[in-house]
Parts: structure tokens; sequence; C-alpha cells
């Protein structure tokens, strides 16, 4: 005598389907968006209309390379506890001072479009470049 399951196939099915669905469920940040990608563009980041900022964190300007126009107003926050400045390395052109840890200040981008290196005078291995177009 044979025993046969007519509904094993459907039902196999069925569960194969749920647990796919709980894995793409459970692997969705539940934003219809595309998830953000990770890895760092070696290009300039470049400012929107309203300005834009740099913030200093763990000893690092990010973005260390922004584009922006003349005249932009650029926002620097430092999230440090130490003390940095934003510094043009030539000519000075632009120098933030000393921003204490935690707070923000801002300056203007040049007028003269080109490209300004700058870094931190209290801490001469953070370097970044503005470059204004």
């Amino acid at each position: 005598m044979s025993l046969t399951f007519p509904h094993r196939g459907r039902t196999a099915l069925a569960m194969g389907s749920a647990c796919a669905l709980l894995t793409l469920v459970g692997c969705s940040n539940g934003d219809s968006t595309s998830p953000a990608t990770t890895n760092a563009s070696p290009t300039a980041t470049t400012a929107g209309p309203g300005g834009t900022r740099i913030v200093i964190e763990n000893f690092t300007f990010s973005p260390a390379n922004l584009q922006v126009r003349p005249g932009t107003k650029v926002t620097v926050v430092n999230q440090d506890s130490d003390a940095h400045t934003v510094t043009a390395t030539e000519d000075k052109v632009f120098d933030t001072g000393n921003i204490t840890g935690g707070a923000t200040t801002t300056f203007t981008a040049p007028s003269t479009p080109g490209s300004y290196s700058y870094l931190c005078t209290l801490h001469p291995n953070m370097k970044g470049t503005l470059t204004v177009t």
C-alpha cells in the first residue's frame, strides 16, 4: 500500500516562498530607495546653492576635497573635543582661526577661481583642498 501526499509539493513551495519573503523583509531597511554606498569617492564634493560645510571629526576634514563657487559661505563644524583651524596654506586667503571643540564657524570662499590647499595649523597632518570654480 502506497501513501501519497498530494499537497506535499505545494506545501514545500509555499514554505520556500515564505522563507524567501522573510529573508527579503529582514534585510530591508523599510525604505523604498536604494541603500547608500559606503565607498568614499576620491572626487571633490560640490557645494549646493545655499553654501556648504566641512565637518571636522576624528582629526579629519570631511569632505577633504570641496568644490564651491566664488564667494560661497562655508560652514565649519568641529565635532572633535580638540580645537582645529581651516587655514589656506598659500597667502592665507581664508583662515577660521581656532575653532574650539563642538563649535561652528563660517568663512567665505575666495572670489578668484583656483585650487586652494588648506590645513589645520594645530594639526598639520589634517589637509584638504578647496576648489573655486
